[in-house]
């Protein structure tokens, strides 16, 4: 598993073609994909949006990122970076963005790869 992540805008998807030498019609995004298609899909983009959508839908996200280690090893997340910034004062939103957060800490610590996107450049943490 690999996890790519940054802020708004930084070319994560870009980044994650070189590096992968995928092409973007591979990738599946989190904000319109059925909620099964993350654990057959090879690249999942706005995998922050993806959480959003399971809150929405009050799905527990508890048990996802061994899930996904389980289930599709060899998946590929991209992620915005929501902890940066002014603290939203909607209930929802900061939930939202502490379980993103926790989650793809957790995702971090089962992945074999980590790397952060700033303007284009990825640098692996991990």
């Amino acid at each position: 598993m690999i996890l790519i992540v940054g802020g708004t805008f930084q070319g994560k998807k870009a980044f994650a073609e070189k590096l992968l030498n995928e092409k973007r019609e591979d990738f599946t995004d989190g904000t319109s994909c059925a909620f099964s298609d993350i654990y057959h899909a090879k690249v999942l983009f706005h995998f922050h949006e993806y959480i959003r959508r399971m809150l929405e839908q009050e799905m527990s996200v508890q048990d996802l990122a061994e899930q996904l280690w389980m289930k599709n090893p060899d998946l590929v997340l991209i992620s915005n970076e929501l902890g940066y910034g002014v603290v939203p004062m909607d209930v929802f939103d900061r939930n939202y963005r502490e379980t993103t957060g926790r989650v793809c800490t957790e995702i971090a610590s089962w992945a074999d790869a980590v790397y952060r996107v700033v303007c284009g450049i990825g640098t692996k943490i991990k």
